[in-house]
């Protein structure tokens, strides 16, 4: 089941189903009031279906997407894929013995991503700072956690990050990741029972500048070094997230050392069976 969020056609805000071609809108309930309360159940397939639809809408380019994100705080992991391992190692020779350690240590590395209204949705632009000129999209498997920390479904993220400046010092990770419009999640929310296997969790990035594919690659969850309840366990350690929380598992897919995005650049991150987030690229003048 595919769940998410769209501006209706007066503008205000639905939580819907994707169905093939249409969307789906739920009538909310006095117990069920909000897409977070949905997350929250106990059963989050059973809650949405308990919900009564309303007539189909179909998709189309008018589409008004908004990221399937209410209250809840975004958290990321890094150094979880080797590649990811040796690009950070290249931002930073002072850095380098720190990242190969974390990559082998018990303890991950985890840090705060966003506020939801640095969130944007599918379609909506993503930003590159203006005191950057190394920048990336990172293409990572999200897990949608319930208050209780339970991984409820899946759903593409965009970590953002400004290498230059998180490779200048570590310390400046904070400012290198969490800015306005620096994470991008979408454009629904995969609903599981079971997650599927990581060996059939495909991550695909590619990045469009006017006609030309600049950038096409993809990986799998399986190359992963930590496993996705290993990561939410640390999450959770002395934390508490009443609204639950979205974690990006970190990223397997590293663009060269010579690209940066540019403004106006269309970035597509596809996860088999969620679907593709895609997301142009602005920087302010």
């Amino acid at each position: 089941m595919n769940i998410t969020k769209i501006l209706d056609s007066s503008s205000q805000q639905r939580v819907v189903l994707v169905e093939g071609d249409h969307l789906i809108p739920l009538r909310m309930s006095d117990e069920l009031t909000s897409l977070s309360d949905i997350l929250a159940a106990d059963r989050p397939i059973a809650a949405a279906g308990s919900l009564t639809r309303e007539d189909p809408v179909a998709i189309d380019a008018n589409t008004r997407w908004l990221p399937p994100i209410d209250h809840q705080e975004v958290w990321a992991a890094g150094v979880t894929y080797r590649r990811s391992q040796t690009a950070r190692m290249e931002e930073s020779e002072a850095a380098a013995s720190c990242y190969d350690r974390v990559y082998q240590a018990d303890r991950p590395e985890l840090f705060f991503k966003a506020t939801p209204s640095r969130v944007s949705g599918h379609g909506q632009p993503l930003r590159i700072r203006t005191d950057a000129t190394w920048n990336v999209p990172e293409p990572e498997v999200t897990l949608v956690l319930s208050p209780q920390l339970r991984i409820v479904g899946l759903t593409i993220g965009n970590d953002m990050s400004s290498r230059d400046i998180e490779g200048e010092n570590p310390l400046y990770l904070p400012q290198a990741k969490c800015y306005d419009q620096c994470a991008g999640l979408g454009p629904w929310i995969r609903l599981y029972d079971t997650l599927p296997p990581v060996d059939q969790i495909t991550i695909a990035l590619k990045i469009r500048r006017g006609d030309s594919v600049v950038f096409d690659q993809s990986t799998s969850a399986a190359e992963m070094a930590r496993q996705f309840d290993d990561l939410v366990g640390w999450l959770g350690r002395d934390n508490t997230f009443a609204a639950g929380a979205f974690l990006m598992t970190g990223t397997g897919i590293v663009p060269t050392n010579d690209f940066t995005l540019h403004a106006g650049d269309i970035v597509d991150i596809s996860i088999a069976d969620i679907g593709t987030l895609s997301n142009p690229i602005v920087q302010n003048v």
